[in-house]
C-alpha cells in the first residue's frame, strides 16, 4: 500500500498517449530493437547557431536570476513585433504571459478560467491533452466530431450547435496537431460571425504550428480574421516547433490582461518565472535570421510529399495530405478485420499499431488517442531515409495480412 494518498484528480488523469508512445520506443530500444520511431514531434534538426550563441551570450553577461513573471523585456518586445507583423494588431506588456513551453500557458489558462461544470469545445481530431486538462480543472470536455469529409475542421455550424449557457472556451488548433489541417480566413470568419452572437465563449487559439505550413499564404489567425473579439482571444505559441527548440521549454500567450494577470498569478505561485536563459534565447530566435525556419519546412514540405507518396501506394491505408505541421494523418479502416500471419485479427486502430510495432518495428500512434478511430498519426519530422525505410517495412507488414 502506498504511503502517500493521491487526489481524485491525479488518479483519473491519463498519461499523454504520444509521451507513452515515445517512452514504448526507448523501452524497445533499450531492449535491444531497432525501432523505426515515427511518434515524436519533435523536428531532428538542431537548435539554430545564432539562438544556441545567444543562450551563451545571456549566460555570460549573467543573465541567470529571476525574471519578471511575464519574461525579459527583449523577448516581450519580440513577442509583440511578430503579434504585429502577423495579425496587425498591436499588444503591450499587460497582454503577454511567458511559460514553459505553450503547454503550460495553455494548462494555467484553464486553471484560470474553469470552474465545476464549465464547458470547453474541443473538436476532434484534438491534440491528446486538451480533454485531460480540461477534467483536470473540474470542466466538461464537449468533443466534436469534425470529420474527413470537413477536413478534420470544426465548421460554423457544428460551433453554433455546441454552444450552450455553460461553454466556456472553444480550443482552435491550427495548423493542426494531427492532421497538419489549416483554417482558412473564410472559415475562421465564419467562426467569428458565430462567436459574435456568444460573448461569454472564449476561444483558446493554439498557434504553436502557425510557421510550418505548405500552402503559399500565411496561417491566418482568428486574431487577424476577427479583431473585434481579440477580448475573448487567447493565442498560445511557443518556439518548440519552428526553431527546434523543444527542450528549451519556452512558450507564450497574448490575451485580455484579465486573463493574463491570472495566468501570471499562477505562474508565481509555480514556477516563479521560466528560464532566464530560454528567454534569451527565445527572444533571439523570433526576432533574429529567419532562414533556418524557410529552410526546415521546405525540407518539411519535401519529406510530407515522400511520405504520403509512399503510403498512399500501400493498400488499405488513406493518408491525408496535410496542409502544415509535421504530421500525417492516416486512415486504416482498410486494414481492420484483417488477420496477422498469426491469425490475430485487427479489430482496431490499437491493433494495427500495435501489429505495425510487433512486425515492422514502425511505432506510430493510433488515432483513438485524437478521438479519431480508425486512423494513425505518422510523424516526418526525421530524416527521408527512415520515412523510406519505414514505409517499406509498413507496406511489407500489410502486405502480409489477409
Amino acid at each position: 500500500m502506498s504511503p502517500v494518498a493521491l487526489a481524485d484528480r491525479a488518479e483519473q488523469m491519463r498519461e499523454s498517449p504520444s509521451v507513452a508512445a515515445a517512452q514504448r520506443v526507448r523501452e524497445l530500444r533499450a531492449a535491444g530493437r531497432e525501432i523505426l520511431d515515427l511518434t515524436v514531434g519533435e523536428p531532428d534538426f538542431d537548435t539554430p547557431d545564432h539562438v544556441k550563441a545567444a543562450a551563451i551570450a545571456a549566460m555570460a553577461a549573467g543573465l541567470t536570476k529571476y525574471t519578471a513573471v511575464n519574461g525579459i523585456p527583449e523577448l516581450r518586445r519580440a513577442i509583440m513585433a511578430r503579434i504585429l507583423d502577423r495579425t496587425g494588431i498591436t499588444v503591450g506588456d499587460s497582454e503577454i504571459t511567458v511559460g514553459g513551453g505553450a503547454k503550460q500557458v495553455i494548462f494555467m489558462a484553464l486553471m484560470a478560467t474553469i470552474n465545476n461544470g464549465d464547458q470547453v469545445i474541443v473538436p476532434s481530431p484534438y491534440w491528446v491533452s486538451y480533454p485531460d486538462m480540461v477534467a483536470l480543472h473540474g470542466g466538461t470536455p464537449i468533443v466534436v466530431e469534425c470529420p474527413e469529409s470537413d477536413r478534420f475542421l470544426l465548421t460554423a455550424a457544428k460551433l453554433a450547435a455546441a454552444i450552450t449557457p455553460a461553454t466556456r472556451w472553444v480550443i482552435l488548433n491550427g495548423p493542426s496537431n494531427p492532421t497538419g489541417a489549416v483554417y482558412s480566413a473564410e472559415e475562421l470568419a465564419a467562426l467569428a460571425t458565430v462567436l459574435e452572437r456568444h460573448p461569454h465563449v472564449s476561444v483558446l487559439c493554439d498557434e504553436i504550428y502557425d510557421e510550418i505550413v505548405f500552402t503559399d499564404r500565411r496561417t491566418p489567425s482568428l486574431l487577424s480574421v476577427a479583431p473585434h473579439l481579440r477580448d475573448q482571444i487567447l493565442v498560445v505559441n511557443g518556439v518548440s516547433k519552428a526553431y527546434a527548440m523543444t527542450g528549451w521549454r519556452l512558450g507564450y500567450g497574448v490575451g485580455h490582461p484579465r486573463l493574463i494577470a491570472a495566468i501570471n498569478k499562477l505562474q508565481s505561485q509555480s514556477s516563479s518565472c521560466p528560464s532566464s536563459i530560454s528567454q534569451a534565447a527565445a527572444a533571439a530566435a523570433i526576432s533574429g535570421d529567419q532562414t533556418f525556419v524557410t529552410e526546415s519546412i521546405a525540407s518539411y514540405r519535401a519529406r510530407r510529399d515522400l511520405i504520403f507518396d509512399l503510403l498512399a501506394d500501400v493498400d488499405g491505408l488513406t493518408p491525408v495530405r496535410p496542409q502544415g505541421a509535421f504530421y500525417l494523418f492516416i486512415g486504416c479502416a482498410g486494414l481492420l478485420g484483417k488477420r496477422t500471419p498469426d491469425g490475430r485479427m485487427l479489430r482496431d486502430d490499437q491493433d494495427v499499431v500495435l501489429y505495425l510495432l510487433e512486425t515492422a518495428s514502425v511505432a506510430t500512434i493510433q488515432g483513438s488517442a485524437y478521438g479519431a478511430p480508425s486512423y494513425l498519426r505518422v510523424s516526418f519530422a526525421t530524416s527521408t531515409d527512415v520515412l523510406r525505410t519505414a514505409a517499406a517495412e509498413i507496406a511489407k507488414a500489410v502486405a502480409a495480412l489477409s
